[in-house]
């Protein structure tokens, strides 16, 4: 005696075999044009869309995650450069014992809380896009596989359904009608019509509003990426900001322990000097009024700077600078005029060419090197 469970697996089975060579069959036919074949435009058109849809969607969710890989990337690389700057930073690179040490204790605590900020918000840059782009487009795209089963089943349903249609037809059509055989063929086709149109009926009703839905999906992927992207580079852009203040602080230690030392030789020179002339009142020293080996400073200018750092001007007023350039000085008509960290002067190279201060203009001091 055969198993139950086995019985009703082997009675499935035979019927799904029968099934699929009935829809083959029908299908032949159709295409030899000896059975027609139920149509529906529309729906070819929905099914049409729902194809592009799920297209679009999963370039889209691939693309975003591809994106997301290159953020990792990026601040990995960003860690390791701001891991070398860290490495690098080094307090006696500019003499403890001559620095101010209470200085130097704050811009090491900047950049070690500079470079904390910015790894946190790496992290919450790549942490934000994944739960508020990449998650509502994976729960967005999760409902396509049921529905693509589903249009697949419909299309299934609706040649059983055509199947059961043309045999119906042909027994009615029969010389010799055989009632029980009539009568069960039209109950087949009554049960495949239902099963058929239930399904067609729901998909119709969703595949128009899932359409319509992908406008609204875009628009939030889109608008939260972006949303995200302006706040992590704003808030980059204050850390940057930060950073190139801190290596700017360094820079003005460094020019003030050069500044230093030149101070100390030129006041025990100025005192040799007095000491020299004081019997008479003599001139100040040829060395106030010149610049070493360029000779003589032209009337009008109190010293020369060179430039250090490009200076792209940002006003009418402004001069533009580039680096190796040599800037003449000039003193402000009104002292109240001049701003902090500002001076006024016109390129060494126009004033030799013009013998004029009309291109005149005030740039940053801390852009440039007293000669």
């Amino acid at each position: 005696m055969a198993e139950p469970g086995k019985g009703v697996t082997a009675g499935k089975l035979a019927i799904n075999v029968q099934k699929r060579l009935t829809r083959a069959q029908e299908k032949v036919m159709q295409k030899l044009g000896k059975a027609d074949e139920t149509r529906d435009a529309a729906f070819e058109e929905m099914v049409s869309n729902f194809n592009k849809q799920m297209t679009e969607g999963t370039k889209l969710q691939k693309d975003l995650k591809a994106y997301l890989t290159a953020v990792k990337t990026m601040h990995d690389a960003s860690r390791r450069l701001q891991d070398c700057l860290a490495d690098m930073y080094e307090p006696d690179w500019f003499g403890k014992e001559e620095m101010d040490t209470l200085a130097e204790e704050m811009i090491e605590k900047e950049m070690d809380n500079n470079l904390e900020d910015t790894d946190t918000l790496w992290l919450d840059y790549h942490q934000n896009i994944a739960d508020k782009s990449l998650s509502s487009l994976d729960t967005y795209l999760a409902q396509f596989p049921d529905i693509k089963a589903r249009i697949a089943k419909r299309d299934r349903k609706m040649v059983d359904f055509d199947s059961a249609r043309h045999h119906f037809a042909s027994l009615q059509k029969g010389k010799k009608k055989d009632e029980a055989k009539v009568a069960k063929a039209e109950e087949d086709l009554g049960r495949a019509q239902k099963i058929f149109e239930e399904l067609n009926v729901e998909l119709q009703d969703e595949l128009p509003v899932l359409w319509e839905n992908r406008v609204g999906v875009y628009v939030n992927s889109f608008q939260s990426l972006a949303g995200q992207q302006e706040k992590f580079h704003r808030e980059m852009g204050k850390l940057s900001q930060n950073l190139n203040d801190i290596m700017t602080k360094l820079e003005e230690q460094r020019e003030l322990k050069k500044g230093g030392t030149a101070a100390a030789k030129t006041g025990d020179g100025a005192k040799s000097e007095e000491a020299n002339h004081s019997e008479s009142a003599s001139p100040p020293p040829k060395s106030a009024v010149t610049n070493g080996a360029d000779g003589d400073l032209p009337p009008g200018f109190i010293y020369k700077v060179k430039v250090i750092h490009d200076y792209a001007a940002t006003d009418g007023d402004e001069l533009e600078l580039k680096i190796g350039d040599t800037v003449l000085a000039l003193a402000f008509d009104n002292p109240d005029e001049q701003d902090d960290g500002w001076l006024l002067g016109v390129q060494e190279s126009h004033w030799l060419q013009n013998k004029d201060i009309s291109a005149k203009g005030v740039f940053p001091e801390n852009f440039t090197q007293k000669v």
